[in-house]
């Protein structure tokens, strides 16, 4: 809540990490005849619901990246605007992806590249009809969604723990470099809290090069821990991220940074306080 005054300053490179502390709910008992069969292999065994995403699960296997690609790869998009290109990346099988801001920065006319499976083949299908929902310029996120008619069910990513990375654990990246759709870089994570302009990012030696921008940086369960973002230009194998933990904050908060038409280049919408005893206006008609 901004109450009109500064309380307390602490310098952004300062702070070493920044939480939600969150009460899970409790599981449900089963029954006894649940439990008196196998439980069913099902999506909701290795991942929890949070908003319009799905978290992974510390149980999901490590795999090589060759095996995960094939596997994550209809979920990486290209998102194409009259003035460039990016990647993103698609959080919910209804169409909502996570792409950075500055990719879609002043644009409205948004095209999704998206490569659906179809007899063990990846097939190209571009969406048109795109719309922005929410954006945070200053943590450069955007979150787009597909609404497009003929729109299917999408093939969507989980997102991972950046907090639970160690300093050396294998990453990779999946984007469309210099537009090059589809190319895959490896790399580790160099550090996590690298300090740049007064934001973290954590630091990775995955090649990353314009059009990258907005795609995914995977973990080696396959879970989204990064937004990829920007690189040193003068420099090689230093590329960053932004953590997937400012990215649920993003989206557990969409609301307060919801696109607004009426004022496209800000990206924040201030809901007005219920005010005490407000009654419903009376409307009636003039004669």
């Amino acid at each position: 809540m901004d109450i009109g005054y500064t309380v307390l300053v602490i310098p952004r490179n300062q702070v070493a990490k920044i939480t939600s502390d969150t009460t899970p709910t409790p599981a449900p008992a089963p029954s006894k005849t649940a439990a008196s069969r196998p439980a069913a292999p099902t999506l909701a065994a290795v991942e929890s619901k949070s908003g319009n995403y799905q978290n992974g699960n510390t149980q999901l296997p490590i795999k090589d990246v060759r095996e995960l690609v094939n596997t994550l790869g209809e979920s990486v998009v290209q998102v194409r605007t009259p003035g460039g290109l990016g990647s993103g990346f698609i959080i919910n099988e209804n169409g909502y992806l996570i792409t950075n801001f500055h990719v879609i920065e002043g644009e409205t006319q948004i095209s999704v590249e998206v490569y659906h499976q179809k007899d063990g083949q990846l097939e190209r299908k571009v969406y048109k009809d795109v719309k922005i929902l929410a954006m945070n310029k200053f943590q450069d996120m955007a979150l787009l969604k597909i609404e497009d008619n003929d729109s299917q069910k999408f093939s969507k990513v989980l997102l991972g723990d950046s907090d639970a990375l160690a300093v050396g654990e294998s990453v990779f990246a999946i984007g469309s470099p210099l537009g090059l759709e589809r190319t895959v870089t490896e790399g580790i994570v160099s550090t996590k809290t690298r300090e740049l302009q007064g934001e973290l990012y954590m630091q990775t030696t995955a090649q990353i090069n314009p059009g990258n921008s907005g795609g995914p940086l995977f973990n080696m369960r396959g879970e989204v821990v990064g937004i990829t973002n920007m690189k040193i230009t003068f420099g090689e194998g230093l590329g960053f991220a932004i953590p997937i933990g400012a990215v649920k904050y993003f989206l557990d908060h969409r609301d307060a940074y919801a696109y607004s038409n009426d004022n496209p280049s800000n990206p924040y919408r201030y809901l007005p306080p219920p005010s005490k005893g407000r009654q419903t206006p009376t409307i009636t008609a003039s004669k």
